[in-house]
């Protein structure tokens, strides 16, 4: 969940407010009825109403809709946004709406749940013939010459004060992604589009796709560059590509396991994959650099994925292993309880003293015990 300190950027970000603004101008009518996913502090749920929407939906699972209600309220608009705290897949609206706002986006539109959500508010949210906001995103891809955010990876583990062996959290370092700001005269290549997320048609969550580039201009190469355009409304959008003006998104480094000199002409091909895994996505890049003609230079292969970069100990491996035979720890067996205790009966305060009781070398008393029920409650009650 962001802070309110990020949603603050978010605001700041002219770029896509306004662009997001544009495009309910362009399509909220007056008495039509929007639903927006992920509100968050609720100015397009308020801008909707002031644009003549008859109703609004506004869902949001994190504590910041508290502030979208008090920001409905100083505006006016509390009689016509009504507030689901909670995600969209368990969220029923008492009517279809007209149009279907959103958001979602980390970086690059690979966040989380984003693409399941939509595809679920589309189809049971969304009248027929019904707007949805943005239409499309377009994900593109480059070779990139990024000294600074490339070093700002491995740096700390090359050239620590200590003078110690840090390989081994260097080989972690690259098999991972960071947001990054560059130009367009660090890219070694022209950029291809990867894919297309069409929001009115897209079902599978999981992306792949080889791309091959002849490189344009000699320079040593840290890694492939992403960014999205947006496609919000008919002539509306905003793009985070190098070059373009800086928006909260930024674009996205997938770094290589070390430099390579590239010259002009050589050919690269890049193999990349983004898999949906529980509530984020694992991505994998494999990357063949084939020498120039005529050289005797041999191929370069680089093999690379999010899970290569993950920090596993042999007890982690071991708890996944589809043969292990699992068995509740202390902390699991006192989460287990809780939830058997919230069977619609006792208070939380009740539950606190029961837990207490039960055990007493987790919480040195109830009200110790009461912040742990508490915080259960908010994930798991209804």
């Amino acid at each position: 969940m962001y802070s309110l300190g990020a949603y603050g950027s978010m605001i700041a970000d002219r770029v896509r407010v306004e662009a997001y603004a544009e495009a309910l101008r362009k399509t909220v009518r007056k008495g039509s009825t929007v639903v927006e996913i992920g509100t968050g502090p609720g100015i397009f749920a308020v801008l909707a109403c002031q644009l003549g929407a008859g109703r609004v939906y506004a869902i949001e699972p994190a504590e910041i809709i508290q502030v979208a209600r008090d920001v409905a309220a100083a505006n006016g608009c509390t009689d016509k946004i009504e507030f689901f705290e909670d995600f969209s897949r368990r969220v029923t609206l008492p009517s279809r709406a007209d149009v279907l706002l959103s958001d979602l986006r980390g970086v690059l539109p690979f966040f989380q749940r984003h693409i399941p959500a939509i595809a679920d508010a589309r189809q049971r949210f969304l009248a027929p013939g019904g707007i949805i906001i943005p239409r499309k995103d377009m994900v593109w891809v480059a070779l990139v010459e990024a000294p600074k955010p490339y070093g700002e990876i491995v740096e700390p583990w090359e050239k620590n004060p200590l003078h110690q062996n840090l390989e081994p959290a260097r080989a972690l370092s690259v098999n991972d992604g960071q947001k990054v700001r560059v130009s367009p005269s660090q890219l070694l290549t022209c950029h291809k589009l990867w894919t297309t997320l069409d929001y009115a048609t897209v079902e599978k969550h999981d992306v792949r796709g080889n791309l091959e580039w002849t490189v344009e201009r000699a320079g040593t190469g840290h890694g492939i560059v992403m960014w999205f355009d947006a496609d919000l409304a008919e002539g509306i959008g905003f793009s985070n590509a190098p070059g373009k003006p800086d928006t909260v998104y930024g674009s996205f480094l997938f770094p290589w396991t070390q430099p390579v000199r590239l010259e002009e002409g050589q050919s690269v091909c890049v193999s990349l994959a983004a898999k949906l895994v529980e509530n984020d996505y694992v991505w994998r890049w494999t990357t063949r650099i084939k020498p120039l003609a005529g050289s005797s230079a041999s191929p370069i292969h680089l093999k690379q994925s999010q899970l290569g970069g993950a920090v596993l100990s042999p007890r982690q491996l071991r708890n996944v292993a589809a043969d292990y035979i699992p068995r509740l720890s202390e902390e699991g067996l006192l989460r287990r309880r809780t939830l058997e205790l919230m069977d619609g009966k006792p208070s939380l305060e009740e539950i606190a003293h029961q837990l207490a009781k039960e055990f007493p070398q987790r919480f040195l008393g109830w009200r110790q015990a009461l912040t742990y029920v508490g915080t259960v409650s908010q994930e798991y009650s209804r």
